[in-house]
């Protein structure tokens, strides 16, 4: 293969490559928006004890923004065959990485520590949540999680027996919250909005029998493979990008770059 066509399907995998990134700096940027607003997400309440919501969501913002420039740069840049742009591109993308591997790194070693905050904040949630009256959004969320899991408590529905202060002895029998209970069956095939705060507790069969806890870590454990592959994969990805980018860097003359002359 001539040195020509080896630059030109360089800078076709190039292009291709970070339009894929492109792409998936939109997504992310998407998701931010989805963890800010839809408050019935799961992931939002299991995240909001690290950082708050709104924080979380600006934190995905900025990585879909970042991830969308870096695409943006590596396109231009391989299409235009502009050197400045492909070192900036490179530069970056070397940051990136490096911090991606420091995160994950981090989060290795303290998930211990991260799952005990996330315990302590359910639990948190489950003894303060208020027996009539409107609930707080993390309440609401709260509710969401337990119906869309199918799980009742942190560890089971007898987190919900240990009340507060504020409970009553007279209001004991209101003793789990309304999440906890199975949808009916006349409501199958049609939408079924549960009551939030308390209420009487019903039979076994009524309720949600297992803990948040298990059904995350069953979520999780169900899920692992598609997690780490894509992990993985970005990694892969992002490694083959600096390996062209550089590639690209060496092998161009300035007689190529065609944008500063031509623009």
């Amino acid at each position: 293969m001539s040195p020509k066509s080896c630059l030109g399907c360089t800078k076709c995998f190039l292009f291709l490559l970070n339009l894929f990134f492109f792409f998936l700096g939109v997504l992310l940027l998407a998701f931010s928006f989805w963890v800010l607003f839809d408050r019935q997400s799961f992931a939002a309440v299991l995240g909001s004890p690290l950082l708050s919501l709104r924080h979380c969501s600006y934190g995905f913002s900025g990585v879909g923004m970042a991830t969308m420039l870096l695409g943006f740069l590596g396109c231009l840049g391989a299409l235009k065959e502009v050197k400045t742009m492909l070192g900036m591109y490179f530069g970056l993308l070397l940051l990136l990485l490096a911090a991606q591997i420091t995160m994950a790194i981090i989060v290795y070693t303290q998930r211990a520590t991260l799952a005990a905050k996330v315990a302590t904040y359910a639990e948190e949630l489950i003894r303060g949540y208020p027996a009539q009256g409107p609930p707080g959004d993390p309440h609401e969320s709260w509710d969401a999680v337990q119906q869309q899991l199918g799980c009742c408590g942190w560890k089971g529905p007898q987190d919900w027996e240990q009340h507060d202060e504020a409970t009553r002895d007279g209001d004991r029998d209101r003793a789990i919250a309304c999440s906890c209970l199975r949808a009916p069956n006349g409501t199958h095939g049609s939408p079924w909005v549960l009551p939030h705060g308390r209420c009487p507790t019903a039979a076994p069969q009524d309720t949600f029998p297992t803990g948040c806890k298990e059904r995350v870590q069953s979520w999780l454990a169900g899920n692992l493979v598609t997690i780490v592959g894509a992990c993985v994969g970005i990694g892969l990805g992002e490694l083959s990008l600096l390996m062209l980018s550089m590639f690209l860097l060496r092998n161009l003359d300035s007689r190529y770059e065609k944008l500063l002359r031509g623009l």
